[in-house]
Parts: C-alpha cells; sequence; structure tokens
C-alpha cells in the first residue's frame, strides 16, 4: 500500500490517518523457516494509525492485529486467536540520512518521492513478533510420547519409566521440577 506523504513532507497537514488491509503472503505461510508456516489468516492483516510531522520530525505509528488460527504446538489442538502489534517507525525522506547505514536501520522508513511504501516493515514486524509455537494455552501438557494420549484430558496408562535407561538422569530432574511446582502433590 503506497502512501502520498506529499501533503504532510509539505507540512500543509500535521497528521495523515493510516488505514487499510494488508494480505499476508503466501510465501510466508509457506515458509518452514517462518514462523508463520501452517498459520492460516482468515482475514487480513488491519493496519491503522497515523504519521505525525511535528517540526520535520516524521512518526509512523501504527496497530497491526490479524485473526488467526493454527495447531497447538504441543498437544495438535485447534486454536484460534488474535495476534497483535505496535509499529513505530521514524519517517525520513530519501536521501536526508547521512550514512548509509543508517538507510538499512530497522528504525527508519524512507520515503522515496513523496510516497510511503510500509508493506515490507510492517510484515517483517508482524513475522518477527509472532510466537514461534503457538499453545492453547501455557500450562498445555502435550501428548504422550509413547501412545500419544492428551495428557490435558488426563494421565495414560503407559509406565512412566523411560525405555531408554541413559534418561534417567532426565526423569528424575523433571520429578524434582514437578515437586518443586506442586508441592502439594505429594509425589516424590
Amino acid at each position: 500500500m503506497k502512501l502520498d506523504l506529499r501533503s504532510l513532507l509539505a507540512e500543509d497537514i500535521r497528521s495523515l490517518p493510516v488505514e487499510f488491509l494488508l494480505p499476508v503472503p503466501d510465501d510466508l505461510l509457506h515458509d518452514p523457516h517462518s514462523p508463520l508456516f501452517d498459520v492460516c489468516f482468515p482475514e487480513p492483516i488491519a493496519v491503522a494509525g497515523s504519521i505525525v510531522n511535528t517540526a520535520g520530525y516524521m512518526r509512523m505509528s501504527l496497530s497491526v492485529s490479524a485473526p488467526y488460527t493454527a495447531h497447538c504446538a504441543r498437544c495438535l489442538r485447534p486454536v484460534s486467536d488474535r495476534f497483535s502489534i505496535s509499529v513505530q517507525k521514524t519517517v525520513v525522506p530519501a536521501g536526508l540520512l547521512v550514512h548509509e547505514s543508517e538507510e538499512d536501520s530497522d528504525d527508519y522508513i524512507i520515503v522515496h518521492d513523496g510516497f510511503l511504501d510500509p508493506d515490507e516493515q510492517i510484515l517483517s514486524a508482524f513475522e518477527a513478533e509472532f510466537p514461534a509455537k503457538v499453545l492453547c494455552r501455557d500450562e498445555c501438557r502435550g501428548l504422550c510420547p509413547q501412545c500419544g494420549k492428551d495428557l490435558n484430558d488426563g494421565p495414560c496408562n503407559c509406565s512412566d519409566t523411560f525405555p531408554d535407561p541413559r534418561l534417567a538422569p532426565l526423569r528424575e530432574l523433571l520429578r524434582k521440577m514437578h515437586d518443586k511446582d506442586n508441592p502439594e502433590s505429594g509425589l516424590s
């Protein structure tokens, strides 16, 4: 989405309201290295906010949000939620920055010929702040590694011994952590 900032740059207006919808590109949804991999966005990303010019200093402040559906990384239950972030950037006309390294900085967004295209910066911030693993809830217990039962529904009937004796120290550590977190359980 290209925003026309010419009247803001000419100081004809002090503030420019911004509101548009930004679709999530398919390449992000199908990239296994992206946290957005296999996440479904039933609606485009809603972007709203403003760009304010205060005596030549321009600041873009945006609220960015989108509903999403995914599967819990521990128990595979469906998860539906809304993800929201704030994007704050300093807006700078092209050629105003002294050092080339400043133009590559994430702190600035460059205006070319009076027009600003914030899509890449918004998508980059959205992807960077999206959770690496979606959980149905923070205390999700996941699936039993032996039988696959959802442990959120209660314990399974599997033996609680580790199949590999080399993992016995891990079992002891997990038991101590569980006892520390749940002193009333009486397990030892």
